[in-house]
């Protein structure tokens, strides 16, 4: 039997717009039957965390800030999931891990995989990203 091919994603941004932007490929990768590896990094565990994360006014958007409120609307109208949703979904349907980089939790007072959303599935070392980058098929940094 033939293994699935492997995605690392890192995700350095917690912007509303690149969350929901990760949130678009995820579901193309998990469509297309690939294990992925998420690995949160600094700006994107302050939006993994619990008290941040089902809150769109707490994030940024990545430029053009003046922008967040057309763009929210816009997602509303057109009945496209948060990015948190697409996460989920994509959980419960193929392997994707979700793993905190332990420094960027610790920058954000979050130390604890209790501190962060349900999907979070341990807090790592930046050493276990760079072996996953190394071993996967595909790799992006978000």
């Amino acid at each position: 039997m033939e293994e699935n091919k492997k995605m690392c994603m890192v995700l350095f941004s917690g912007s509303i717009d690149k969350l929901t932007a990760a949130g678009v490929i995820l579901s193309g990768a998990v469509a297309d039957d690939m294990d992925v590896d998420i690995y949160v990094l600094l700006q994107g565990a302050r939006a993994f965390r619990k008290d941040i994360a089902d809150d769109p006014k707490k994030l940024n958007m990545a430029e053009n800030v003046e922008l967040k409120e057309e763009f929210l609307k816009s997602l509303e109208n057109l009945k496209v999931k948060t990015w948190l949703e697409f996460f989920r979904e994509a959980k419960s349907l193929a392997n994707v891990k979700v793993h905190i980089c332990g420094l960027a939790g610790k920058v954000w007072g979050a130390d604890k995989v209790s501190d962060f959303v349900d999907i979070t599935d341990d807090i790592v070392g930046i050493g276990e990203c760079i072996t996953a980058a190394q071993e996967s098929d595909v790799h992006l940094f978000i």
